[in-house]
């Protein structure tokens, strides 16, 4: 199953047993810009999200480590703590861990993908990674 077109990429992966599409919104946090697209379950208390993808662009996103530490920041991590291994995607040198990965497609755009890890297991989270590919704008 695919995911559609997300600003400029192609969601080319989705793994079995995750939760609708939720909304694709917008957002900006210190000068990066983010398109997003969720996934979601209903559950009894509310929704919980399976999986996300972002595109990010802005000026200081200029390398891999940047972009390590932008996310750190952003999602309030200990980056020294951050247990990530290198991985090479398609479009570009990327980090992966049990529940993110993310990649440097050039500089000034990154792609961040995230997963629940009680849904979305470490192959598939490589697989829809390496699924997200630069399509036509």
């Amino acid at each position: 199953m695919s995911g559609g077109e997300l600003d400029g990429f192609h969601i080319g992966f989705l793994p079995p047993g995750i939760g609708e599409v939720g909304s694709d919104f917008a957002s900006e946090w210190e000068d990066v810009s983010f398109a997003t697209r969720v996934w979601e379950r209903q559950v009894e208390d509310g929704y919980r999200v399976d999986l996300r993808v972002h595109v990010l662009r802005g000026e200081r996103l200029t390398d891999l480590g940047a972009v390590r530490a932008f996310l750190a920041d952003y999602h309030e991590r200990d980056g020294g703590a951050w247990e990530l291994a290198d991985f090479a995607h398609p479009d570009g040198p990327g980090l992966i861990g049990a529940a993110e990965a993310f990649w440097l497609v050039e500089p000034g755009v990154a792609v961040d993908v995230l997963v629940d890890p009680e849904v979305v297991d470490a192959g598939a989270l490589r697989s829809i990674a390496d699924g997200v590919v630069r399509g036509v704008r």
